[in-house]
């Protein structure tokens, strides 16, 4: 069997104008200075995903984005995918480089994929009854979460330390969070000043200001930190 070296090999990265976790995966590569193409596939409002991306079908059995093949390499999930990238290119690191920080820096990215989102996808079905008791208990946890990332950035200026790939998880998972009516609030002003900083990063700026233009041209509203990136008059 014939293998192809990845640094020569084509990046290609599947994902979705409203993925959050293809966001992720696409800022991690911008951040790296990698060299990729990204494939948007199919989605409408109405239908989702469907009919699904005939290349997620067969690499993912999960049939969700993102993707990425870089020659032999055809692997899965945002997680796996920032693993990859740090292991391909290590600079500039995304992951700290002390033990312990790294650590830390993995249970946030974690906790922001499978503690926080899953409320804030309970908050998708129930846009039409916020006052119902399972769209209040959401907003308490997402409430609750805010909390805790304000603790942690008492003393740092990022949520692990340096910028790392905990921030890019939890940037994009607060963003669905603000669409989905659990805001941020001034209650957390240091984890107000940290989303200011990360959404003034140029590989975030690239990756949010294309679903920004996505969510306009459908006609969905933005939170307000999203309307200076999207397009002009809208």
């Amino acid at each position: 069997m014939t293998t192809t070296t990845p640094n020569a090999a084509r990046m290609i990265l599947y994902s979705g104008p409203l993925s959050m976790f293809g966001a992720k995966a696409e800022i991690a590569a911008r951040e790296k200075g990698l060299d990729f193409e990204l494939v948007m596939v199919p989605f409408e409002m109405k239908r989702l995903y469907e009919p699904k991306h005939p290349e997620v079908l067969r690499i993912n059995p999960k049939r969700q984005v993102p993707v990425l093949v870089h020659g032999d390499i055809e692997i899965f999930d945002s997680t796996q995918i920032f693993e990859y990238f740090e292991d391909l290119r290590p600079e500039p690191p995304l992951w700290p480089r002390e033990i312990a920080a790294r650590a830390r820096a993995r249970l946030i990215e974690h906790k922001s994929d499978e503690v926080y989102f899953p409320p804030i996808v309970r908050l998708m079905s129930l846009q039409e009854t916020p006052d119902d008791p399972a769209a209040v208990a959401a907003r308490e946890a997402a409430g609750g979460f805010y909390g805790e990332m304000e603790e942690l950035l008492a003393e740092r200026a990022y949520l692990a330390g340096t910028y790392s790939y905990a921030d890019i998880a939890f940037y994009m998972a607060q963003l669905f969070g603000a669409r989905m009516g659990a805001p941020m609030t001034d209650a957390t002003p240091k984890l107000m000043g940290w989303r200011d900083k990360v959404t003034a990063r140029p590989a975030v700026r690239q990756v949010v200001s294309a679903m920004a233009a996505y969510l306009v041209s459908q006609g969905r509203p933005l939170p307000k930190f999203m309307a200076s990136l999207a397009p002009p008059g809208s």
